[in-house]
């Protein structure tokens, strides 16, 4: 039986984000590595600097955000650029934060980590819920989207502690975040935590867990990488991505339309 796509609030509505499925995880994997290695490739290799650099990636993700908050019901091309958007200037404030201001990685993690929380406690309390599907109303909509950039941007932070200040490297430092999201995984199939709060962990994990792959890849050597080119690897995994959205969703009737439907 061909699996539905659309979903409805009580008013009829179609919801605007997508089932959360295991495809889901792994092109929001990808999506997370091409925020970290396309925002270093901005800011590093073409020298541009964090400030400009997220200047830039601020106003990819205002124009993407615009183009997802004013169309009607679910696009994946839409949503998954949007996600991009949200990870490349989470890559590049989060460096500005930690390297240009000089707070460091524990400081800007705990108050990035604050900022995450605060959001989802806003939402709890204007809305009377958070959700992580069903997405319907514009309010749900601009703080879902406000949980995705702070989390993402989060998840640079903890990224790049976990990989330098604690000493395990970018290798190590993936397979922490991994298993981090193994036992998410298993909590969400195994406990009775509510599934909104795992699904919001598992978000801010994979922005980790997507750094310290992007690092390993383009990283020198001597840090622990494999020194490939920036540019050239965040073009390779953009493709990548954008191939399973397309596969995934033609797959599943969907293409060319990157919409869910019935």
């Amino acid at each position: 039986m061909k699996a539905q796509y659309d979903k409805f609030d009580v008013s009829g509505a179609l919801s605007k984000v997508p089932l959360v499925t295991f495809m889901f995880w792994v092109i929001k994997i990808f999506a997370t590595t091409v925020g970290e290695t396309g925002g270093d490739a901005l800011s590093m290799t073409f020298q541009l600097g964090y400030a400009v650099s997220s200047l830039i990636f601020l106003g990819f993700f205002f124009i993407c955000l615009l183009v997802q908050v004013c169309s009607k019901r679910y696009y994946a091309f839409f949503y998954w650029s949007l996600v991009v958007a949200t990870t490349t200037v989470g890559t590049t404030m989060s460096d500005y934060f930690d390297r240009s201001l000089g707070l460091g990685y524990i400081k800007s993690s705990v108050i990035l980590l604050c900022g995450v929380i605060a959001v989802l406690c806003a939402w709890r309390f204007i809305a009377g819920r958070i959700r992580f599907e069903n997405i319907t109303s514009r309010r749900d909509e601009v703080f879902y989207w406000m949980t995705i950039l702070v989390s993402n941007t989060l998840g640079t932070a903890l990224g790049d502690f976990t990989a330098t200040d604690t000493g395990l490297g970018f290798e190590r430092g993936a397979l922490v975040f991994f298993g981090l999201l193994t036992l998410v995984g298993l909590a969400y199939f195994f406990t009775k935590i509510p599934k909104s709060l795992l699904f919001w962990s598992a978000y801010v994990l994979t922005r980790p867990l997507g750094a310290t792959l992007g690092d390993t890849i383009t990283k020198p050597i001597a840090e622990g990488g494999l020194n490939l080119s920036r540019v050239t690897s965040s073009l390779m995994i953009a493709g990548v991505m954008f191939a399973l959205v397309i596969l995934y969703y033609r797959k599943s009737g969907l293409f060319p339309y990157f919409r869910q439907s019935e």
